[in-house]
């Protein structure tokens, strides 16, 4: 008898969907990936795995009690409501120019967010 495989990694489908609504959001906002691309990476797998598992990229940098009722209430839907009104992004994905974490980069490739998960176990 062999044990259920469980999935802890997004499909490359959402994986690729993420990345590149990131990229286009960041360039239309005005804002920037972090400068440890590794955050940036692990972000977006969380988005993608969350949009794989619950249909929308719940933000996966925080604790919800209900995840199927936070994503129904959309308020941590990314681009969350503190993103798209003050551009406040808690998971450090969008950050602002004046953030200390802040790097220069706007885009990301899929094999820097696979080498992140693949890092992760």
């Amino acid at each position: 008898m062999t044990t259920p495989e469980v999935n802890l990694k997004s499909s490359d489908k959402s994986l690729e969907a993420m990345r590149h609504f990131s990229e286009q959001y960041a360039k239309r906002t005005g804002t920037y990936f972090c400068s440890e691309s590794s955050v940036t990476a692990v972000v977006i797998e969380g988005l993608a795995k969350h949009k794989d598992e619950l249909g929308a990229p719940l933000c996966p940098c925080r604790h919800y009690d209900d995840k199927v009722a936070e994503v129904n209430a959309a308020f941590w839907n990314c681009p969350c409501v503190p993103m798209r009104e003050r551009k406040e992004c808690h998971c450090m994905l969008f950050l602002t120019e004046d953030n200390d974490f802040v790097g220069d980069k706007q885009e990301i490739s899929m094999e820097t967010i696979k080498e992140a998960r693949d890092s992760m176990g």
